[in-house]
């Protein structure tokens, strides 16, 4: 074991070597820090308690040993590199025409008008972003105090480089522009409370470490949504400690809503965090443009993107109380963002995963491949929250062969009857439990006692995780959670209990 651990030593440092002279770590404690303990193998940088996390950094000549160490100790669950983060923007273009068609095609202000309101302060969205102009003559009036992770103080304020023309600014303006400054613009819920929360830099870049601090200072603060356009092509191991954030931020009943990525690629089949993080709460986004088609950058999935919306040219608001349009992903994000919270605005006692099913069954249904291969429309949207209009929850999905999804009826009155159209693929009790039974495709029509009726879109079966796809591997087993394939074949070879590693 020792000669076997010298030798692998001797090989992993001569691969840090030609890496760098250092790397941070992210490391997942199961109880209290304190009982943690530490060699010169490791520095001690941070530590995030909500999310039992430490950060250290590790130099690439010890890397082995230290990892060995860390991996050795009971009271860790978990590490992974603390990666870096990037803002899913397109080209900028600062000379485009002053116009908002998305606010048109979504029938905004027809919602605004069926609704009497243009939502409610009482919500509050988190835009985790590159911060705000938070004094920017259309958005002042709806934001409140937020925080910079990047200088560790109370001033998000959205500071402008080479790489970002204002993200954070353009994507808080989507979600709430009052729509009242001469020359402005509006955003979807023109009354709503917009908490600026700055983790990217002037680059647009951040990490991972950072990413989940917003995240749990937003759960901390009691928001009720959660606007996310970035992330990294990761395997989902490494992207752990978001997928754990964002359950968290389930727990407290907060819809997170984040951007599907602008590599023009399947989701289903590329990892992507956290927009593949499948966690209940989410609402994964795609782009579409003035003619509901897809952009070739924007990604798409019927497993792992929920559903579209207006990302091509949106016009919104930018640093030093300036416009512009912007493209991505990261545009049609902020829109349901700002759409979850007009309909939180009407009725508060929605779920996060109900609001997903509802925006999917009040879509217009468009040629771009989501589950509900829909993109998303306010007025439907809003009307069903107003007029209790019943459906069916999950209304859009896909799921595993084998699993089992329990299915009703939100705005019905029970006991529900249930029914499944094409019964080799899946079947429903009488209790709405789903069972996948193969590979295939069905739809969900419930009954209430009141006579009413709906049914789902198509419920797909079949394997859909994109773990393991894309990305990483390594260890010989699963997904390499340190993001070094060479590095994990080496740690399986002195411990191969890990969990990441072959059985032998």
């Amino acid at each position: 074991m020792n000669k076997l651990f010298v030798a692998l030593l001797s090989v992993l440092t001569i691969i840090g070597s030609a890496r760098g002279n250092a790397a941070e770590y992210l490391v997942k404690y199961r109880s209290q820090f304190g009982n943690l303990s530490f060699s010169n193998n490791l520095q001690f940088i941070d530590i995030h308690p909500a999310g039992s996390l430490m950060k250290i950094n590790i130099d690439d000549n010890k890397k082995l040993q230290a990892l060995v160490e860390l991996f050795s100790n009971p009271n860790i669950e978990y590490i992974v590199p603390n990666f870096k983060i990037v803002a899913f923007t397109a080209p900028f273009d600062p000379n485009a025409l002053k116009e908002q068609w998305a606010i048109a095609k979504v029938q905004a202000e027809k919602a605004w008008q069926r609704a009497g309101n243009k939502g409610s302060r009482k919500v509050v969205v988190a835009v985790i972003d590159t911060g705000v102009d938070y004094k920017h003559k259309s958005l002042a009036a709806n934001a409140v105090a937020g925080y910079d992770f990047v200088q560790n103080d109370n001033d998000p304020m959205d500071v402008t480089g080479s790489q970002n023309p204002g993200h954070g600014t353009h994507c808080a303006g989507i979600i709430g522009a009052t729509g009242v400054a001469e020359g402005g613009t509006i955003g979807l819920s023109p009354e709503v409370s917009i908490m600026p929360l700055r983790f990217l830099d002037e680059n647009g870049s951040g990490d991972l470490n950072n990413g989940v601090k917003a995240i749990d200072y937003a759960i901390e603060k009691g928001v009720d949504v959660i606007s996310a356009s970035w992330g990294a092509a990761v395997p989902r191991s490494t992207a752990q400690p978001l997928i754990d954030a964002i359950e968290r931020a389930k727990a407290k009943g907060i819809t997170f809503v984040v951007a599907a990525s602008n590599d023009g690629k399947n989701n289903d089949s590329f990892e992507v965090y956290p927009a593949n993080a499948g966690n209940e709460n989410t609402i994964s986004v795609a782009a579409m443009n003035s003619s509901d088609a897809k952009p070739s950058w924007s990604n798409f999935g019927k497993g792992r993107v929920h559903l579209s919306a207006p990302g091509d040219t949106i016009m919104s608001t930018l640093p030093g109380d300036k416009y512009g349009n912007l493209s991505g992903t990261s545009m049609a994000t902020p829109l349901v963002a700002g759409l979850v919270a007009l309909v939180k605005a009407q009725d508060p006692t929605l779920t996060p995963f109900e609001i997903r099913s509802l925006l999917q069954s009040s879509g217009a249904k468009i040629g771009i491949e989501t589950a509900c291969d829909c993109r998303v429309d306010a007025l439907n949207a809003v009307d069903t929250a107003l007029s209790k209009k019943m459906f069916v929850h999950p209304f859009a999905g896909t799921f595993a062969t084998g699993s089992k999804t329990n299915f009703t009826a939100v705005y019905g009155k029970a006991p529900f009857t249930f029914e499944s159209s094409n019964k080799t693929a899946a079947t429903i009790d009488k209790e709405g439990v789903l069972t996948a039974v193969a590979d295939g495709t069905t739809e969900i029509t419930v009954k209430d006692s009141a006579g009413q009726t709906a049914t789902s879109y198509k419920i797909n079966v079949g394997k859909t995780d994109s773990g393991g796809g894309g990305g990483g591997g390594g260890g010989g087993g699963g997904d390499c959670p340190i993001g070094d394939p060479a590095l994990c074949d080496a740690l399986c070879k002195v411990m191969p209990t890990l969990p990441f590693c072959k059985a032998m």
